[in-house]
C-alpha cells in the first residue's frame, strides 16, 4: 500500500485481525482512498484472513499469526505479533490506527504514541489494550463502551450495513458448490470454540442444529468452520453427512455475504454471520450462548434474528423451509459507511490538531 501514499501524507492503518474485518473494512479502505486518504493494511494470518483477502483482492501486508486457544500462548502470540509489526510502522509513521479490536495493533499504538480507534459492536469483548477512541453502533450504552477507552463515538445501524450496499449477487456461487436453486440451502456457522467468551452450551446447540437439518430431506447443509481443527472434528462426527454431500464444507474461502444471500436460513454460533442474515432479510437463528450483546438483543426486539438458548430451542423454533424472497429490504443505504468513515476523518482530523 505504501506505492499509492501521497507525499508527506501519513496513512491511515488498518489492521486486519480476524475474517469478518476483511469485507466490513473493504469499503471503508475504498471510501479513504476515494477521499484522498492513504491507507496502510496489515492483517494477521489468522482463520480465513489472508484467503479473504486474496478473494478480494485487497493489496496487503501479513504480519504475525494465530497462536491458539491456551490464554499463555494468546499472550505470548500478542507481545509476538506486536514486535513483528513494530519496524514497518515505526517505517510509516501513521496519524491514525483503525481496527475493529486487534490488540496488537493497539500495542504497538500506544508504544509509538499513535492515536488508535478501536471499532467494536460487542460490548461484552475484553480490550486488553485501551485505545484512545471506541466507535460503536448507537443501539450500545456508552457507559458499556467508555470501560474501554476515554472517548467514545457512534453510528447509525449495525456493522454488517457498512458493507452489505457492495453486494452483488451471484448464482454461479451454488453451481460451484453442487448446489440447486430448489433445495433447502441453509448456511451454518460452528462457534467460536477458541473465543474467550465461548460457552460449551453452544457446541451442544450446533450439534442439535445438524441433527435437525440432516433429518429433513430437502435440506442441503453448507458448513463454515473457523479453522482446520474444527474442520475435522465436523467431518469425524458426521462421515456419513459428508459422504453423500449432504453436509458441505467448501475447499476454500467463500464470499459470505454471497453465500447468506443465497440461503433460506442462516444458523451460527457467532455474531458477524449472524446480522450480515439480518442486514440482508435472511431468516436466521442464533445458537451463541455468550453473553448477549445489544446489537444482538436489539435485532431480536424486532424480529430480525431468533435466539435459540437450548436444544429443545433447536428443535422447536427453526422452521425448515424456503424463504419468501419477495420482501427483501433495501440494501444499497451508504448512510452507515458514510457515518463512520466520517468518524474515523474526524478523529484525523483532531489528532493532527492536537499535534500542532
Amino acid at each position: 500500500m505504501a506505492d499509492h501514499m501521497k507525499p508527506n501524507q501519513r496513512p491511515i492503518w488498518i489492521d486486519l485481525d480476524n475474517s469478518p474485518h476483511v469485507p466490513f473494512f473493504r469499503p471503508i479502505i475504498e471510501e479513504l482512498q476515494a477521499r484522498g486518504i492513504p491507507v496502510l493494511l496489515t492483517a494477521r494470518d489468522a482463520f480465513q484472513v489472508t484467503q479473504l483477502i486474496e478473494l478480494y483482492k485487497i493489496p496487503c501486508t501479513t504480519v504475525g499469526k494465530h497462536f491458539g486457544k491456551n490464554k499463555i500462548m494468546k499472550g505470548l502470540g500478542l507481545l509476538v505479533r506486536s514486535a513483528q509489526l513494530l519496524p514497518l510502522i515505526l517505517r510509516h509513521r501513521p496519524q491514525l490506527a483503525v481496527s475493529h479490536g486487534s490488540r496488537a495493533q493497539t500495542m504497538v499504538a500506544r508504544l509509538l504514541s499513535i492515536p488508535s480507534i478501536v471499532i467494536a459492536d460487542y460490548e461484552h469483548a475484553r480490550h486488553v489494550t485501551k485505545p484512545d477512541w471506541m466507535i460503536v453502533p448507537e443501539v450500545i450504552p456508552t457507559e458499556s463502551a467508555s470501560k474501554s477507552a476515554r472517548h467514545v463515538l457512534k453510528y447509525p445501524g449495525i456493522k454488517e450495513d457498512v458493507y452489505t450496499p457492495s453486494l452483488s449477487p451471484d448464482p454461479g456461487l451454488l453451481k460451484a458448490m453442487g448446489l440447486s436453486p430448489d433445495e433447502i440451502i441453509v448456511t451454518v456457522r460452528p462457534p467460536a470454540t477458541e473465543a474467550h467468551y465461548h460457552n460449551p452450551e453452544s457446541e451442544s446447540l450446533f450439534a442439535a442444529t445438524i441433527e435437525l437439518l440432516a433429518a429433513h430431506p430437502a435440506t442441503r447443509i453448507v458448513v463454515l468452520p473457523r479453522n482446520r481443527k474444527q474442520q475435522d472434528e465436523i467431518v469425524r462426527a458426521w462421515p456419513a453427512l459428508m459422504k453423500n454431500q449432504k453436509l458441505i464444507i467448501p475447499n476454500e474461502a467463500v464470499d459470505g455475504l454471497n453465500l447468506v444471500w443465497h440461503s433460506d436460513f442462516v444458523i451460527s454460533g457467532g455474531g458477524t454471520m449472524n446480522r450480515e442474515a439480518a442486514a440482508l432479510g435472511v431468516p436466521v437463528y442464533s445458537i451463541f450462548r455468550g453473553h448477549p450483546g445489544a446489537v444482538d438483543l436489539y435485532l431480536a426486539s424486532k424480529q430480525r434474528m431468533t435466539l435459540l438458548e437450548s436444544v429443545d430451542d433447536v428443535r422447536r423454533k427453526i422452521s425448515v423451509a424456503k424463504r419468501d424472497r419477495g420482501h427483501a429490504p433495501d440494501v444499497s443505504s451508504r448512510r452507515t459507511l458514510q457515518a463512520l468513515v466520517g468518524l474515523i476523518m474526524g478523529v484525523a482530523a483532531e489528532t493532527r490538531a492536537m499535534e500542532h
